[in-house]
């Protein structure tokens, strides 16, 4: 396996991935320092484009990305790759599909047993970052197209 393969391997996510398939690692600027700043997050695949989204209410990562979309994902599950991407608003159609997958994922039993409480689709639609991740390279992109559906 290559290490392109080994890539589009690990971006390949779906809804029966496992947790340690969708964490990563982003660095991004921070908002008001600029210094960069490393985090592990999970991202999800809807409709064959990548996300990050996160619990209702303020991020300082998400605060990173609206000052500085120019960010870098580090892949960490079978292949260690550093892809560097740009963070981009979302649409309300989008937004109410990705959430929707975000929270029927949490929904599952392997994953509810970790969540304190039963999310809300209304809080969760009003009061969470989310962001399209736009990878740099234009082989992640077109793959991510022509596998989605």
């Amino acid at each position: 396996m290559t290490v392109d393969d080994a890539v589009a391997r690990a971006l390949a996510i779906g809804p029966d991935s496992s947790a340690a398939e969708r964490t990563i690692d982003i660095t991004t600027l921070g908002a008001r320092s600029g210094m960069p700043r490393r985090i592990e997050i999970w991202f999800h695949r809807v409709d064959g484009r990548w996300y990050l989204t996160g619990m209702p209410g303020p991020r300082n990562w998400y605060a990173n990305l609206r000052a500085h979309p120019r960010f870098t994902v580090h892949l960490k599950h079978g292949v260690t790759a550093d892809l560097p991407a740009t963070a981009a608003p979302v649409d309300e159609p989008t937004r109410r599909r990705v959430i929707t997958a975000v929270l029927d994922l949490q929904n599952r039993p392997e994953i509810a047993a970790r969540v304190s409480q039963r999310q809300n689709f209304d809080t969760w639609f009003a009061h969470s970052p989310l962001v399209e991740i736009v990878f740099d390279d234009e082989q992640l992109r077109t793959a991510s197209s022509a596998s989605a559906g």
